[in-house]
């Protein structure tokens, strides 16, 4: 067996545990360092996908805000009562109408009476105001 090896003076040099465990960690924070230098510039997660949206079912009845149609409420009273139809009503406005779009769905919300407490309310920009209302089997 060979004596352990000598510092300067001849005081032996003592290696404990703690000190080759402190080397292996630096060793490996530097090949850690190294290799996500080389890394791409790409998160390291996968992206989360989009949030999905929501549920839209074929329409089962479409009213139309115009000339000769019936008003929204007594066309919603000759509708089917199923709890599992869903009134969308849908606002399009013209650049600059945001404010008045906003409310002429607060009025047919209104209109719609009990069945339009649940209703989706879709507000969009389009060439023309108009809006419409859609009964669809599409609750969640």
């Amino acid at each position: 067996m060979s004596a352990p090896p000598h510092g300067l003076y001849g005081a032996p040099i003592a290696m404990p545990w703690q000190t080759i465990l402190a080397d292996l960690a630096l060793i490996l924070f530097m090949m850690t360092a190294a290799a996500l230098a080389s890394a791409p510039d790409t998160p390291l997660l996968p992206k989360a996908p989009p949030p999905a949206p929501s549920v839209r079912g074929e329409p089962v009845g479409v009213w139309r805000e115009g000339p000769g149609m019936p008003r929204l409420a007594d066309w919603l009273a000759q509708q089917a009562r199923d709890p599992r139809l869903r009134v969308s009503i849908l606002v399009r406005h013209r650049a600059g109408q945001e404010q008045a779009a906003l409310a002429h769905a607060q009025a047919l919300v209104t209109e719609a009476g009990a069945r339009g407490a649940s209703a989706r309310i879709v507000i969009e920009p389009g060439r023309e105001d108009a809006a419409s209302v859609v009964l669809a089997y599409d609750a969640e």
